[in-house]
């Protein structure tokens, strides 16, 4: 289990993993101790490698989850000892359909689900870049400076396989990444939207040397098509559109870079808003609630299918066979297909809220926010934010003669889930619109927000 802030040592123990015939299961080193600890759990995992400051907050559960025989700090002794040379070691044969990578993506009900990622899955994924984005060899260099434990880790595996450079940013910073491209050739990375749109807004972007910048390779959340013309102008055609899920890593559909600089095309502006059409060797349909295939122009749920899609969910066959029922992968997500085939993105099925690129799920935000004894409902929806995508925002019905204090609320949080994950704002209010079944209306919630931006 890695979970660690950005550093090389993450993909040196991913590497590591994989040529000793072990399972690597990432997670995101924003996460409270309490999250690591159920996926630990719930993957079983025998050892924890952490960075020194999260290695020291995740003590405790080397005593508390019965499968974990060590903590070890990447600036520990026992870190060391890994490293010092012993009897060499030949990597251990597998075969393609082996685990590989274990990817936790939160589900509905606010457990993590454990993608099952194989490496003919990450294989497959590495050949749709080199077909679809660029072709790649040593000269390039994969510059990372979004999670390694999502998207960045992933797109490390290309790079590796063709003998490219890593360099590994401990976070997301301009002028870092302004630095980098003074000094490496031939650069690409993924950005979140939240990513790019910071780059763009960005003086020192602006009136810098991008002669080695090849590709920025974005997605993860939507996008602003002002801001996305915005990037163009600055950029040039060295922008890269990608839709995926951890379920279907990165591959799904994708909006290449010709795409992006056709702007002869005079539906140049509508393709900017889409989400690109299959990669090389996905198949991708939209369906209706019985799994029939819709005609371009009408909404339905997003499928997939191909090598990239995940064996299934670790140890968890219901939900497996819900998401990958008829064969197909059920993204969750609502689109639609125009007649030349670009795919874009409607709504989500799921209530998702995309924040900077990460995932947030509000069942799980409201089941913590609903430990308080003087909260009788609450509602979390996503407002949209114009540099993070979307922010959250709860709605909340205190029993009646009672007071609660936002600090209260978000004490209560920080001591159960991520930071990012925490409301923004809370609004207090007297009772949450129901429809005849008693199910709260997101939709009124969301529409309640979206006239209040209107009128502001």
């Amino acid at each position: 289990m890695l979970c660690m802030e950005n550093c090389a040592e993450f993909l040196e123990v991913l590497f590591a993993c994989w040529a000793a015939g072990l399972c690597a299961v990432p997670v995101n080193a924003r996460l409270h101790a309490d999250e690591v600890a159920h996926i630990a759990r719930d993957s079983g995992a025998r050892l924890l490698l952490a960075t020194p400051a999260l290695a020291e907050g995740l003590a405790p559960l080397e005593g508390s989850v019965e499968t974990l025989s060590a903590i070890v700090s990447t600036e520990g002794e026992g870190y060391a000892a890994l490293l010092e040379r012993g009897t060499p070691m030949r990597p251990v044969e597998g075969s393609p359909a082996d685990r590989a990578w274990l990817f936790y993506t939160s589900g509905t009900t606010g457990k993590p689900k454990g993608a099952v990622l194989t490496h003919r899955n990450l294989l497959f994924m590495s050949h749709c870049y080199y077909a679809d984005i660029d072709a790649l060899d040593e000269r390039d260099t994969c510059l990372h400076a979004g999670p390694l434990s999502h998207g960045a880790g992933l797109y490390a595996v290309p790079h590796l396989l063709r003998g490219g450079h890593q360099v590994v940013l401990p976070h997301f910073d301009v002028d870092v990444i302004g630095d980098a491209l003074r000094h490496h050739t031939r650069v690409s990375m993924f950005a979140a939207p939240t990513m790019l749109t910071r780059l763009v807004h960005a003086p020192a972007v602006a009136a810098a040397d991008l002669a080695n910048l090849r590709t920025i390779f974005y997605g993860g959340g939507p996008m602003y098509v002002a801001d996305l013309q915005r990037a163009l102008g600055i950029f040039g055609p060295r922008l890269y559109q990608l839709y995926g899920q951890g379920e279907s890593p990165m591959t799904i559909t994708g909006l290449d870079q010709r795409m992006h600089a056709n702007q002869a095309h005079p539906r140049w502006r509508e393709r900017l808003g889409s989400c690109g059409v299959p990669r090389t060797g996905v198949c991708v349909k939209v369906v209706d609630d019985d799994d029939r295939e819709l005609p371009s122009g009408e909404v339905g749920e997003i499928v997939t299918k191909s090598d990239c899609v995940m064996k299934g969910y670790w140890e968890n066959p219901e939900a497996t066979a819900e998401a990958l029922r008829g064969g197909w992968l059920h993204t969750g997500d609502l689109g639609s297909f125009d007649d030349d085939g670009f795919l874009t993105l409607r709504d989500r099925s799921k209530d998702m809220i995309i924040s900077g690129g990460s995932n947030i799920y509000p069942r799980e935000i409201e089941e913590v926010l609903l430990r308080h004894p003087d909260l009788v409902e609450v509602s979390v929806v996503g407002r949209p934010h114009r540099e993070w995508g979307e922010e959250v925002v709860a709605f909340v019905v205190a029993r009646p003669g009672t007071e609660i204090s936002v600090d209260a609320l978000d004490r209560l949080c920080l001591d159960h889930i991520a930071r990012f994950k925490r409301p923004r704002y809370y609004r207090f209010v007297g009772a949450l619109p129901k429809n005849n079944y008693g199910k709260v209306l997101k939709t009124e919630l969301r529409r309640r927000l979206s006239e209040e931006a209107v009128s502001a």
